[in-house]
């Protein structure tokens, strides 16, 4: 029996980056059917299905969910969307692989939870950080030399260019959640710092992290919306040891990247991007590695890692940076 593909959003990231990965996972699992891709604009649609070899299309999700009955469905809905359309597939007990961030706020995240669980359903969220391959390797190459607890500090660096959003929590999620992963801890505590710009708009800030995390690690994150550069640069230090990632974001400035590995001043490893995946944008950023995560993991039976619970603290950071708070507790 076939394993049955569905996509719901057929936007800017699904062409961009996940029909790719869908196309390649299909073309090294023969028994994978990309049955049918939905947007509420028919054209578009019916552009994706035909790039990336979707038999159907559809307008109405509902109606391809009834008509497909799919092994793994693909949310990637704009961000007001999500919490809406995803509980309603997580409810009727589909298979979902989300786009992040899962909700917007705590409130929002904790509705697809409980969808979830009604509907028994296997849920990943697509935090594309924790399988991009020069951040895997770097935690491979940590856990070789020292345990979790052993990391000291981590700092995480992410800029862009003439984000004026109104939020640009959505986007700064990333860094968030890639701490996380980097520390294999959660946030104990958090002081936020802001720059208000608002010479360049009501909301526009430049935002700084001081956080003590459980494992007991410290980790300094810095967001600059409005600076000259895309770029995400991760460092981690340990007693001995120190890793520095110049981390691949789509064809920017650092693409396409490079992991070092420092030893009591020693570089000891030096590795390209390049040569950790084929070099095209949707697996140097992780998309594929995520798709084919979820893809596997529902293949044998295995709940993703991913999931709604472990996304739920990096949700509630967003919201407190979103609202302008000024500290973060993890006990309230």
């Amino acid at each position: 029996m076939g394993f049955k593909i569905c996509i719901i959003g057929c936007g800017g990231i699904a062409t961009g980056y996940h029909g790719p990965s869908f196309v390649q996972y299909a073309a090294t699992h023969p028994d994978t059917e990309l049955a049918a891709c939905c947007d509420v604009d028919e054209a578009r649609a019916a552009t994706f299905g035909q790039c990336f070899g979707f038999a159907r299309q559809y307008t109405d999700f509902r109606a391809m969910l009834r008509a497909e009955r799919p092994d793994a469905v693909c949310l990637m809905a704009p961000e007001h969307l999500t919490c809406e359309l995803g509980c309603e597939v997580l409810r009727l007990g589909y298979p979902t692989l989300m786009e992040k961030p899962p909700g917007r706020t705590v409130e929002e995240i904790d509705r697809l939870i409980a969808a979830a669980e009604a509907g028994g359903a296997p849920v990943q969220v697509a935090f594309n950080r924790r399988y991009l391959p020069l951040l895997r390797d770097l935690v491979r190459r940590r856990d070789a030399v020292l345990r979790p607890e052993q990391v000291q500090h981590i700092r995480y660096d992410l800029t862009r260019v003439g984000r004026a959003d109104p939020d640009f929590s959505t986007t700064a999620i990333h860094g968030i959640d890639a701490v996380r992963y980097l520390a294999s801890a959660d946030y104990a505590r958090i002081r936020f710092h802001y720059q208000q710009l608002p010479a360049l708009g009501a909301t526009v800030a430049n935002v700084f992290m001081d956080c003590a995390m459980t494992s007991g690690a410290t980790a300094h994150l810095e967001f600059c919306p409005v600076a000259g550069v895309v770029v995400e640069r991760a460092a981690l230090h340990a007693h001995d040891h120190t890793f520095f990632a110049h981390i691949p974001i789509w064809d920017a400035f650092d693409a396409p990247g490079m992991l070092q590995h420092l030893v009591r001043g020693a570089l000891v490893a030096q590795v390209s991007g390049g040569a950790l995946s084929a070099g095209h944008g949707f697996e140097a950023g992780g998309f594929y590695a995520e798709d084919a995560s979820f893809f596997d993991d529902l293949r044998r039976g295995r709940r993703p890692v991913c999931d709604l619970r472990s996304a739920r603290q990096s949700v509630e950071v967003m919201q407190c940076m979103r609202e302008r708070k000024d500290e973060y507790r993890q006990d309230g």
